[in-house]
């Protein structure tokens, strides 16, 4: 009995054996509470590598969203669309009256019209050379006839009396200017108007004592050749401002010594022809746009 016992017992510890090689879960050992703790920390390195990836993609959305905010800044500050001739002669004339301490009437304000504005807002970059068109089409047909023939015409054209005048903040940007009117001088020269070498008897007496289609200069010499009635006003249909800023940011319209020089003769030998639509403005430059244009003394009537 005893040895089939054992027989048994010994049989039974075989087939354990080979129960443990034949399924090999049998063979791991039971996980004790040490071996919790690093199942623990697998778990939280899980969670914190699932949180690392949950960052990750939030990340490109606040990318995008750092990318629309600059976006949005560059379109802030994009070049603003060329201000319509409404909008320039309002800048005009609320500049006239701020510089003058005066307020325009009504019946002023109705006369003057949008059409008294040659718009070139398209070309407010520093190319001159484009000027050429604008001004052929504000002549019409009679361009030739009053911008390139040199001879005078008894009766009908006064000697230093131009058809265009180019007012500028210095003698350099007066030369400058008139370089965008070449095909126009060819056989009537432009007539430079500043003190830079040049003697106002010298203008007087060999420049404008003949025909004069086209003249650029500076305020002040042009006042004092307009006083002294050697340049004539009676041809004159159009005034071409040139309001480009300088490097310090100045203007023709803000340069404080110029700016009041212009307005002197803006008001006293300009302003009374704008007014009765005879006289057209050319503003060569950027208009300010924006806060500026909303005038409340300025009701304009339509063009």
């Amino acid at each position: 009995m005893k040895s089939r016992t054992a027989a048994a017992m010994g049989s039974g510890k075989v087939e354990k054996k080979q129960n443990a090689r034949q399924n090999p879960r049998n063979n791991r050992k039971p996980l004790g509470p040490k071996s919790d703790i690093p199942k623990s920390k697998s778990k939280k390195k899980k969670k914190t590598k699932n949180n690392n990836n949950h960052q990750n993609d939030t990340d490109p959305i606040e990318t995008k969203n750092k990318t629309t905010v600059v976006t949005g800044n560059n379109s802030n500050n994009a070049r603003p669309p060329p201000a319509t001739p409404r909008q320039q002669l309002s800048y005009f004339l609320s500049q006239f009256q701020s510089a003058n301490g005066v307020q325009l009437s009504s019946l002023e304000l109705e006369s003057i019209k949008d059409s008294c504005i040659l718009d070139v807002s398209q070309e407010s970059g520093q190319d001159v050379m484009r000027l050429e068109k604008y001004i052929k089409e504000a002549f019409g047909a009679k361009w030739k006839e009053e911008l390139c023939e040199g001879k005078l015409i008894g009766g009908k054209t006064e000697a230093g009396s131009p058809a265009v005048l180019v007012v500028a903040t210095s003698a350099l940007r007066s030369i400058e200017l008139l370089r965008g009117m070449r095909s126009f001088t060819k056989e009537c020269c432009a007539v430079k108007l500043f003190s830079k070498h040049m003697k106002i008897d010298e203008q007087q007496v060999s420049l404008l004592k003949n025909r004069v289609n086209i003249a650029s200069g500076t305020p002040s010499r042009i006042k004092k050749l307009i006083d002294i009635e050697a340049l004539g006003l009676s041809r004159l249909s159009l005034i071409l401002l040139d309001i480009h800023t300088d490097v310090k940011g100045y203007s023709l319209l803000t340069l404080p010594q110029v700016r009041d020089e212009f307005w002197d003769l803006y008001k006293n030998y300009f302003h009374q022809q704008v007014v009765q639509g005879d006289l057209r403005i050319c503003l060569y430059g950027p208009i300010p746009n924006g806060n500026e244009f909303k005038v409340k003394s300025l009701e304009l009537a339509d063009g």
